[in-house]
């Protein structure tokens, strides 16, 4: 005889997100997961045999497809194959591991960097090999899913902040232990509201308290400052964050994430961080890439010249039309829509008529706070945007989310 053991909550939980999707889908209001089969320019995309302008990219210059990023990667593959030997500890270090951690490091003027698998590991595995058991992390609450997972696998008291709220921050840390080992973290550009931390009073509340500062660079990189640096750059703050995070997905078209920081602290994580001693090195081909995308950005400031033009047209004009963009000030532009059955169904006229946008919903954002997460890059030119906004803006009336 069978017995089914299975925890009933689990099953539970299953069977409302299944009835959940399938309700969306008999809506047609399902548009998650669509398999594109082409990239065009960095600004379309074919899905379903249709071409697309596309407002969902995290390619904030513009670089998927560069030909010498795309040179760099078959080299890679030619001189390596497509795999490495194990993990880097082991036998899984290149040369061109080697050059990439260099390469990040005079981009970001650190005396040293660590590579990661990926963004998600990156954040997971530094929290927890800074911060443990007696220690305190103090976490904006708009920040990033594995910054928060990172911190509650730390086992430090985790302490969270209003989001942007520097006098809150400042009354947590005022709560904590004298002596205590305390961690801020931030995102620098949050990836749902598109607003920029206040570095300046982060930091001045890091001395202070005596607390070490980590900031997630992962979409500010290539964005702020004028050579694309990021938030120190930006702010004209250099060398002023202790643990500088950032990825090689979004304005660098490769995978992995990375940490930039003094050499001692570098040292330490490649001998403490589970995710850097447990997992996979990088193939040589997104190694490859990386290396050379960083040198494209310094090589071609017009891209981020042109991303400031765009984004400033971007979001000043969804304002013009009557929308509410939050208190972004970066190429991530939130649409509010209210309802996530509004975000939906603006998702689903606006992609009818070839915008390539999709929704945001709760948890991922608070209830009542839906919205279209649009994005423009550096590969848009202004008709498309006006085009763009347009769409947007008679979708946006004839679902009465605007005028």
């Amino acid at each position: 005889m069978n017995i089914d053991i299975r925890d009933d909550a689990v099953n539970q939980r299953v069977d409302e997100m299944v009835q959940r999707v399938e309700g969306i889908k008999r809506e047609d209001l399902y548009y998650f997961n669509q398999p594109i089969s082409e990239l065009e320019g960095g600004a379309r995309v074919r899905v379903n045999g249709r071409l697309m302008s596309m407002y969902a990219s995290y390619s904030y210059l513009g670089l998927v497809g560069h030909p010498r990023i795309n040179s760099a990667a078959k080299n890679a593959v030619d001189k390596y194959g497509t795999g490495t030997h194990g993990v880097r500890s082991l036998a899984g270090t290149l040369d061109l591991h080697v050059e990439l951690e260099e390469t990040i490091a005079a981009f970001k003027k650190v005396e040293g960097v660590i590579t990661y698998s990926s963004g998600y590991a990156t954040n997971l595995s530094v929290v927890s090999a800074l911060v443990g058991r007696h220690d305190y992390v103090f976490s904006d609450k708009m920040n990033h899913a594995s910054i928060v997972d990172g911190c509650l696998m730390s086992g430090a008291n985790f302490v969270r902040f209003r989001h942007n709220d520097m006098q809150h921050l400042e009354e947590r840390l005022a709560d904590a232990p004298a002596g205590s080992a305390k961690l801020v973290i931030a995102d620098a550009v949050f990836s749902m509201d598109g607003d920029i931390i206040d570095l300046p009073k982060v930091v001045s509340l890091c001395r202070k308290y005596g607390a070490w500062l980590m900031i997630d660079e992962a979409h500010s990189v290539g964005v702020l400052g004028a050579t694309g640096r990021g938030i120190e750059e930006h702010f004209g703050m250099p060398d002023v964050i202790d643990i500088k995070m950032g990825t090689l997905s979004k304005t660098i078209p490769s995978v992995g994430g990375y940490v930039a920081a003094k050499k001692d602290v570098i040292t330490y994580l490649r001998h403490a961080s589970r995710a850097y001693i447990f997992s996979a090195a990088l193939p040589p081909a997104q190694a490859g890439a990386a290396n050379e995308a960083f040198k494209v950005i310094l090589d071609e400031p017009w891209r981020i010249e042109k991303l400031c033009e765009n984004t400033d047209q971007f979001i000043n004009g969804l304002k013009a039309r009557g929308f509410d963009t939050l208190m972004t000030e970066t190429a991530i532009v939130p649409v509010l829509c209210g309802a996530d059955e509004r975000a939906f169904a603006l998702t689903r006229e606006v992609q009818r008529k070839d915008i390539f946008v999709l929704p945001v919903i709760s948890p991922a954002v608070p209830e009542g706070l839906a919205r279209l997460r649009a994005t423009v890059t550096a590969a848009h030119e202004p008709d498309e945007i006006e085009k763009a906004m347009d769409i947007i803006h008679k979708a946006g009336r004839k679902l009465e989310i605007v005028q």
